[in-house]
């Protein structure tokens, strides 16, 4: 059995003025509120969706 990998993202940047698509994205990835956290695991979807938003989010990796 693989074990899968899991990233935590951190949303570090606002969504005000931002296009809708980019603020419904960050709600996608369990994020909506400056410095909350959420725990995903590492996918190609998950990664489609960060480099969308990738100005207002840090990720890590989880061990």
């Amino acid at each position: 059995m693989t074990a899968t990998k899991r990233i935590k993202v951190t949303q570090i940047g606002s969504p005000s003025r931002r296009p809708q698509d980019q603020r419904a994205t960050l709600v996608g990835l369990g994020l909506n509120k400056m410095r909350r956290t959420s725990v995903l695991e590492d996918t190609p979807a998950v990664r489609g969706m960060l480099r969308k938003v990738h100005h207002m989010v840090k990720v890590e990796e989880v061990s």
